[in-house]
């Protein structure tokens, strides 16, 4: 029998898309979306395509939410749900910044905590988490994302080796800038901030994502086969063009000087108000 799978953050982007196409797969798939007015959206889509959908609320961040899940005998579990705020270190504000890592970070772990409880015992299971290049390095407005991302790296790693004798096995999905609105509105999340405008650093109204994106496509697919075991390598980067560029970034670190680069605008700040939203590679 084909295993069940469990995707958070399934109402849009990656998470839904991957749901679909599983399902059309024939796989067994539990599409989590946040509140209840995602359901209908979803359920149309997935009539539309003509595929059998399972569609259940899951806020990962309520822990009478994340009980459900408990019942629900997840065989494989994808991490998808996931929020982006934008923003300096310097600017954003607390009840931002907490938010990042409660969607991000807690909520996440607590789930795979009842979800890997129930793999343990079945002495099998797949828990991936939907990380990001961001996991890996960092852009400037992007702080708490990324950080958040890095943390996700950490607790992945982690729960990898702990997990490994009881046979459940651990995956990360790394995906660059893809072009599904995810980034542009990261770069939107300061029209919410309730702080003094005139004491932040940067003009959020003239700053944009600072990088081309790309077409999702290679995203979705890479998704589904580390979910049905057709993808077997731990981290998994897309695009693989960018795969070179990010390990020399990660590498640039140990040579860099404290003082390099003082007194002058970075080249992605720059960028930042230079480019316009939603430009594809």
């Amino acid at each position: 029998m084909m295993p069940v799978i469990l995707i958070t953050g399934a109402a849009t982007g990656f998470g839904a898309e991957s749901a679909l196409r599983l399902a059309a797969l024939g796989h067994e798939v539990i599409a989590a979306v946040q509140v209840p007015a995602q359901v209908y959206a979803l359920e149309q889509e997935a009539k539309r395509r003509g595929v059998d959908l399972r569609i259940e609320t899951l806020d990962v961040t309520s822990e009478g939410e994340r009980r459900k899940a408990a019942s629900w005998n997840v065989e494989v579990l994808l991490n998808n749900a996931g929020i982006s705020e934008g923003g300096s270190v310097v600017d954003i504000p607390e009840e931002n910044l907490r938010r990042q890592y409660e969607v991000n970070v807690i909520g996440p772990t607590l789930l795979t905590q009842i979800v890997v409880r129930d793999m343990v015992k079945r002495g099998r299971g797949l828990v991936v988490f939907m990380s990001s290049v961001a996991g890996l390095t960092t852009d400037p407005f992007a702080g708490a994302y990324s950080s958040s991302k890095h943390a996700i790296e950490a607790i992945a790693e982690a729960l990898r080796q702990e997990v490994q004798e009881f046979g459940v096995e651990v995956a990360t999905i790394n995906p660059g800038p893809f072009l599904t609105g995810f980034n542009d509105r990261m770069f939107e999340t300061w029209k919410s901030w309730t702080d003094d405008p005139s004491q932040r650093l940067f003009d959020y109204e003239n700053i944009a994502f600072p990088h081309e994106q790309y077409d999702p496509e290679p995203v979705i697919e890479t998704t589904v086969g580390v979910l049905i075991g057709k993808i077997r390598t731990y981290r998994n980067v897309e695009p693989k063009k960018i795969i070179d560029e990010q390990r020399e970034m990660m590498n640039a670190v140990w040579d860099r000087k404290i003082e390099d680069g003082v007194g002058k605008r970075n080249e992605l700040v720059q960028k930042a108000y230079d480019i316009s939203p939603g430009v594809p590679v």
